[in-house]
């Protein structure tokens, strides 16, 4: 393995860990209630935010939000990336350099696509239990004579 090569492989797996590692203290501070409710103020208008923000009251549903449109729009240009692969594809006419390029882009379509997947679900899970275990629901069941 060449120098340069362990350095990009370094920094990647850098990057990669300080963003869990930013996702993680993100995450723990939202499932933390004194943090959340310090963060409230007495002279804070709650109708006001909640109307502003879609009907979201709690700082964990912002997040939640934010972060599934940015992932949404992650999408969208996806796909609007891929018609364009497909258009250079197509249009390549037995240039090799356009075909490569275009299954270059499709190829990075797809591992984006995928990353999209996994963040939305990894977003969606790690937010869905920092609100879920704040709140707890009891069910009784009867048995009918």
């Amino acid at each position: 393995m060449t120098a340069i090569a362990k350095k990009s492989l370094l920094r990647e797996a850098l990057i990669f860990a300080g963003l869990l590692g930013g996702a993680l203290l993100v995450t723990s501070l939202l499932a933390e209630p004194t943090f959340a409710t310090s963060m409230i103020d007495s002279s804070d208008n709650i109708d006001a935010v909640s109307n502003l923000t879609g009907g979201e009251s709690d700082l964990k549903s912002i997040v939640k939000t934010i972060l599934n449109f940015a992932l949404s729009f992650l999408g969208f240009v996806m796909v609007i990336m891929i018609i364009y692969a497909g258009v250079l594809y197509v249009t390549a006419a037995g240039n090799e350099d356009n075909v490569g390029k275009a299954k270059k882009i499709l190829m990075y379509c797809a591992i984006g696509t995928l990353l999209i997947f996994v963040s939305f679900a990894f977003v969606n899970t790690l937010l869905g239990a920092a609100s879920d275990s704040s709140s707890t629901t009891t069910t009784t069941t009867g048995i009918a004579n």
